[in-house]
C-alpha cells in the first residue's frame, strides 16, 4: 500500500474523530429546557421527598467518574437556597429509570420545580452558572 494515500486517510480519520469529539464535548453541561412532564419521587424511587420549592434530581451510576463532582455541586447549591431539594438516583440497577427518563449518560440533572415539573435537562456534569441561572429562573416562577 503506498504510504501517501494511507497517511491522508489516518489524518482525515483524526481530523473526524476530533471534530466529532469538541461536538459532544461542547453540547455536554448544557441546560436544554424541559418538558413540563412531572415527576414523582416514586417515580426515581426516592427514599424522601422532593423539595417544597423546587428539587434537582441527579442520576448516576456506579461507574460514573464525573458523578461525585456532579453531586457535590448540587448539594452545594440545594443546600444554598431555602425549600431546595438535591436527590441522587443511582441507575446501576434500576434500567427502568433510565428508560423511563430517556438517561443515556450520567450523570443526567432533572431540574424540577415545587410541583415536580420538569423545567430543565443537564446531559453531563452541569455548568455552575448555567445550573445556578436555571434553578434561581424555577425559584423566581414560585414565589
Amino acid at each position: 500500500m503506498p504510504v501517501l494515500p494511507a497517511l491522508v486517510a489516518a489524518l482525515a480519520l483524526v481530523a473526524a474523530a476530533s471534530v466529532i469529539g469538541f461536538v459532544l464535548r461542547s453540547r455536554s453541561g448544557r441546560v436544554s429546557h424541559g418538558s413540563g412532564d412531572t415527576v414523582r419521587a416514586a417515580d426515581v424511587a426516592a427514599g424522601e421527598p422532593f423539595g417544597d420549592r423546587a428539587t434537582l434530581v441527579q442520576f448516576s451510576t456506579e461507574f460514573c467518574s464525573r458523578c461525585p463532582q456532579t453531586r457535590t455541586l448540587l448539594s452545594e447549591v440545594a443546600a444554598s437556597r431555602h425549600g431546595v431539594v438535591h436527590l441522587d438516583v443511582d441507575l446501576t440497577h434500576r434500567p427502568d429509570i433510565a428508560r423511563r427518563f430517556s438517561v443515556l449518560q450520567t450523570p443526567t440533572t432533572l431540574v424540577l420545580d415545587g410541583n415536580g415539573a420538569v423545567r430543565a435537562r443537564i446531559g453531563g456534569a452541569p455548568r455552575r452558572t448555567e445550573l445556578v441561572h436555571e434553578l434561581d429562573t424555577v425559584l423566581k416562577s414560585t414565589t
